[in-house]
């Protein structure tokens, strides 16, 4: 319900905390919160650990305003922060009612593009961001008496942020009252952070203000807590039968299952009188829309959106209690409703068990918001909304087993997100990648190197990490550091008014339908969309921002874009020219970035078919959306080519590109934009380039590029066996050694190769006789001989182990009968390595194997004699293989 207004509150006195707090649990709290700010050590600094729905939100800012008021402050400024819009706007409503005062006047809010509050505000409800740009411009925070950080479980990146920056500015500033709070809290966690349990810094890094006062700390921060307000709750769980994501993310099917039964409880109970709200989680806009759209054509409720996207007006409507008479409601939300908001008369939550995170895919460059089981907290803070007023239900539309599948607590956003603009808040607050400063959780560090390189390249940062004049010129920009940069260099090529539209369109997060950016601007310009009014705030701001004299922010862009194009893909090309993408030639809608991405546009989108895009936004996806790439492009413009290649003419190169494949050397002279080949052309390489060629052939694949031919292969055996078995000086024929001496013994061949000549003229046998060493070489022959002379007569190949083969023995594969009357094992290399020999049939099938000739024919002989002379009756089998003549051939031969 909405709050009944008291009788009005003289301006200059202190807020009724007793009219105020009727009916809210934390009002028993209260006392101890003002001991605790009052005694603690250090002073001036706590954590409140509430429940949702125990008025913490409502109590504490009114009780920090009247210790303030009662130490002598006159009119004091309380900041409290709230992470989104709407909620801002909701606590600033509830609390100037409950006081009997005029919104804007004791208490009020500012949110980006809307003010409602003056110089006689007590309390001001902010979202972070708000308060982050305040501290860049006034680090001392001067003429604020105290911060509370309202929320801080849901581990958004800007209110870790100020959680440290705020910490530190205490440590000069002993004055200021900070106070964080939030439902489901690691409270000994952010105590510390809150306290002196670390030692301060003798001074704020240079250019930070500093008030009156200072303290020498003493530990943590005191924790206060208060008992839960909950109702008894009922949990129902009504899995759906289909899949809750599919590759391309929340089913059609399980959406239509959470609406359905969204409508069969409300409706039953409205049939058991009771007249209640129902409020159902879903994780994105998106499937608000679809799940609001189902439940309108079921019920006779009136079904309302809750998401970022609606206008003020919708969102305020949705969060405001109904009247008396006024028909039942359902509001379909996203997580915007889970924790930060209060929606008067709910009784009854439906809950997808599913949210929307950001999370940064490092190999592809992208950042985007994912579909992912809730976490467990964030599930009992949805269902505990039912049970504020009164007995309620939650409807859980999946099964016990996700539930206790799901995380424990949401992934911190500081290590999931892009850090760029985090980046650029701590270069210019003097902790260049947040060096020194508190947080509750360290940023990723290849994140944040990743992040600060962006600013170098920007501008924004200088050798050191800390700000430069630019970079604190955008920082006060409200979007992303790159956006921001094309704000004000886009300006003076497309115009001030094209540049603000097109950076606060992207900036504003709606979502293009079909990745049509230029059809969003449409919408928005026209007013039919519903974030009309807040875009049209945000471009008056940016075109004066981008209208203001700024130093060393133009580059030497061209006067206008190129024709054929609007100047919003120009504009986001500016922003990301390392997501100028161009189409990939087929039949699927795939394009290549100059990243080296490859993305592909919705199905049925509106750019299909354009040569050239600037994406504004890219994500990673499966299914026919991302035409088998893996990433989908969310949001992009149309672009020329010559925008394109002056929008990222830093990433345009023109070079010689040699490569060796099919046994020669070949080269093209290719232009490219970063890793789209803008034109390719057949060039004669130069002897550097082809050698460079070369080399890289071999470094990739080995001396096989060039082929071993049966001698070379032989050759390289024998040395092998050498060097494994006397060492120096005979040469390690391993790859890597051979490759690290290439100029010593192919050295000609590779000039030949890099000339152009083919692999199939060059051999490697005469090469590696290059590297034989003298006087040692003329025994080669002698120690590892091509062939063995066998009793009969023959001469017999030997097989040598492969090169890289430690242990391998020389192998000689010879017909039995040809060993008659061999005695001894022939041995190599100085009588060091005996001959493995490979005893064949007259079929010339392997009998025995042995290095001990003289075992064989005692032994195993004579059972291979019982076996094969009646299968070659022709071959002798003599009893005596001692004295019997070595032979090659038949007896009638003999």
């Amino acid at each position: 319900m909405t709050p009944t207004p008291t009788a009005p509150n003289p301006a200059d006195k202190p807020f009724d905390l007793g009219s105020i707090g009727t009916g809210l649990v934390f009002a028993a709290s209260l006392g101890k919160l003002a001991e605790a700010l009052q005694a603690g050590s250090p002073a001036g600094t706590a954590v409140v650990e509430a429940p949702p729905g125990t008025g913490k939100t409502t109590l504490v800012p009114p009780l920090l305003a009247n210790l303030a008021h009662g130490a002598g402050v006159r009119a004091p400024r309380i900041v409290v922060t709230q992470p989104r819009r709407v909620a801002a706007r909701s606590a600033a409503r509830r609390l100037a009612a409950l006081d009997g005062s005029p919104l804007g006047g004791r208490v009020g809010y500012t949110v980006r593009g809307d003010r409602q509050a003056g110089p006689g505000t007590w309390i001001e409800f902010v979202t972070p961001g708000i308060l982050l740009r305040r501290l860049l411009a006034d680090p001392g925070l001067e003429g604020t008496d105290a911060v509370v950080l309202d929320e801080v479980h849901e581990r958004g990146l800007e209110t870790d942020l100020l959680l440290g920056m705020l910490a530190e500015v205490r440590q000069l500033r002993g004055d200021l009252t900070l106070v964080a709070m939030s439902a489901t809290l690691d409270a000994p966690r952010f105590a510390a952070l809150l306290g002196d349990t670390t030692p301060p810094s003798d001074t704020l890094p240079e250019g930070r203000g500093a008030g009156a006062g200072g303290h020498d700390g003493g530990g943590a921060a005191p924790v206060v807590g208060c008992p839960s307000a909950l109702y008894p709750l009922e949990v129902q769980w009504t899995p759906a039968p289909a899949a809750r994501l599919d590759a391309r993310g929340v089913t059609r099917a399980f959406l239509d299952h959470v609406a359905d039964t969204a409508a069969d409880a409300h409706a039953a109970a409205l049939a058991a009188g009771e007249d209640i709200d129902a409020l159902v989680f879903v994780p994105g806009a998106r499937e608000v829309s679809h799940v609001a759209a189902r439940l309108r054509g079921r019920v006779t409720a009136e079904v309302l959106e809750l998401h970022g996207q609606v206008g003020p007006a919708t969102q305020d409507r949705a969060v405001s209690g109904r009247s008396p008479g006024e028909p039942a409601r359902i509001i379909v939300s996203t997580a915007l409703a889970e924790s930060s908001l209060t929606v008067p008369g709910v009784r009854l939550v439906v809950d997808s068990g599913l949210s929307r995170e950001p999370r940064r895919d490092a190999g592809r460059g992208m950042t985007g918001l994912v579909t992912v089981s809730c976490s467990r907290a964030s599930a009992e803070q949805r269902a505990g909304r039912a049970a504020r007023l009164g007995p309620g239900r939650v409807v859980r539309c999946y099964d016990q087993k996700s539930y206790g599948a799901a995380p424990a607590h949401q992934t911190p956003e500081i290590a999931v997100a892009d850090l760029t603009g985090a980046a650029l808040v701590l270069a210019c607050w003097g902790s260049p990648g947040g060096s020194g400063l508190a947080l509750p959780d360290a940023p990723p560090r290849a994140a944040m190197d990743e992040a600060v390189e962006v600013l170098r390249e920007l501008g924004a940062v200088g050798p050191a990490g800390l700000a430069t004049e630019l970079g604190k010129t955008l920082a006060r920009i409200p979007a992303d550091p790159r956006l921001a940069r094309a704000l004000l260099d886009g300006a003076a090529a497309v115009g001030h008014r094209t540049a603000a539209e097109a950076v606060a369109v992207v900036a504003g997060g709606q979502r293009a339908p079909g990745a049509d950016l230029p059809g969003l601007l449409s919408a928005l310009r026209s007013g039919n969309d519903p974030g009309s009014r807040r875009w049209a705030d945000d471009v008056r701001r940016m075109e004066a921002i981008a209208r203001q004299p700024q130093s060393g922010s133009v580059a030497s862009l061209p006067t206008a874009p190129a024709a054929g194009t609007d100047g919003t893909g120009f504009v986001v090309a500016l922003a990301f020219p390392d997501r100028v993408a161009r189409r990939v030639p087929g039949p699927d809608e795939r394009y290549l970035l100059s990243s080296g991405t490859r993305a592909g546009l919705p199905g049925g989108s509106r750019l299909a078919g354009h040569e050239w895009l600037a994406v504004a936004e890219v994500s990673r996806a499966d299914g026919k959306d991302a035409a088998g790439t893996g990433a989908v492009i969310r949001s992009a413009a149309p672009l020329t080519a010559e925008a394109a290649e002056a929008a990222a003419r830093h990433l345009l190169s023109d070079t010689v590109e040699a490569g060796f494949g099919q046994g020669r050397v070949t080269a093209r002279r290719e232009r490219r934009l970063g890793a789209i080949v803008l034109s390719s052309t057949p060039v004669r390489p130069s002897a550097a380039e082809g050698r460079a060629a070369v080399a890289r052939a071999l470094a990739q694949a080995g001396l096989q590029t060039i082929g071993w031919s049966a001698a070379a292969d032989a050759l390289r055996r024998r040395l092998a066996l050498l060097h494994r078995e006397l060492g120096e000086p005979w040469p390690d024929m391993s790859e890597p050694a051979l490759l690290a001496r290439l100029d010593e013994w192919l050295a000609p061949e590779l000039e030949a190769l890099a000339a152009g000549a083919a692999t199939s003229g060059i051999g490697l046998a005469e090469p590696l006789r290059r590297l034989l060493p003298w006087p040692e070489a003329g025994r080669l022959g002698e120690l590892a001989p091509e062939a063995l002379e066998v009793p009969s007569g023959s001469r017999v190949r030997i097989d040598y182990p492969e090169a890289d083969d430690d242990g391998g023995r020389p192998v000689v594969a010879v017909k039995l009968q040809e060993c008659f009357g061999w005695d001894q094992t022939p041995r190599l290399v100085d009588g060091r390595v005996p001959v493995l020999f490979h005893l064949l049939s007259p079929a010339r099938r392997p009998l025995a194997v042995t290095d001990d000739l003289a075992s064989f024919w005692s032994g195993p002989y004579a059972q291979v004699r019982a076996e094969m002379r009646g299968r070659y009756p022709k071959h002798p089998w003599p009893e005596d293989p001692w004295t019997a003549p070595a032979t090659a051939r038949v007896k009638s031969r003999m």
